[in-house]
């Protein structure tokens, strides 16, 4: 009985810290790092993206640029996205954004189902949204879990994870820089 008993113990330890090790960072890891994101001065103004798609064998599917510019009226801001593809296809995508305080941000789109969520701390946001994308005719709803870090006061970069059903289908990586030079 003793054995079993201390069996029982060493797997339920054993459990915990695999099923530990499986938990994603926080936004509150990143709290003490500089330089502190604060998204109204960040997306305000002119902003330049340059990004690209992977799938999930990590092969680029998709190269693409985006302008923005982005305005605020108090603890609401509108960030205007143009995207320009690598084969000439172009998108817009207007986020409606709102500053709920406490580093917690929503954000509303015409291809966001309900709204995305944010947590900001330190140099660090995390927006969890479900987009509605359009492939090949048929329209997917798919989930990201987005990360962006600010670099300095002109660079941010960006990780997002696309998933359905839970199964990672691939990442959009970007890197943001503020205030561009004109082309």
């Amino acid at each position: 009985m003793k054995r079993r008993l201390t069996l029982a113990l060493a797997a339920t330890a054993l459990a915990a810290v695999v099923l530990g090790g499986c938990a994603g960072p926080t936004p509150a890891d990143y709290a003490a790092e500089t330089p502190v994101l604060d998204l109204k001065t960040y997306f305000n103004g002119d902003l330049v993206a340059h990004g690209l798609f992977t799938d999930r064998s990590g092969k680029v599917v998709r190269r693409f640029v985006v302008q923005m510019t982005g305005t605020w009226n108090g603890n609401q801001g509108v960030l205007d996205e143009r995207f320009t593809y690598s084969d000439g296809k172009t998108e817009r995508r207007v986020w409606r954004l709102t500053d709920e305080g406490g580093g917690r941000w929503s954000g509303r789109a015409d291809d966001v189902v309900g709204v995305a969520q944010g947590v900001a701390a330190g140099n660090t946001l995390n927006w969890r949204y479900t987009l509605s994308l359009p492939v090949d005719g048929k329209v997917y709803e798919v989930q990201f879990d987005d990360w962006m870090y600010l670099m300095d006061e002109r660079v941010m970069l960006n990780k997002a994870v696309m998933s359905k059903f839970g199964v990672r289908l691939g990442e959009v990586t970007l890197s943001f820089y503020k205030n561009p030079a004109p082309r």
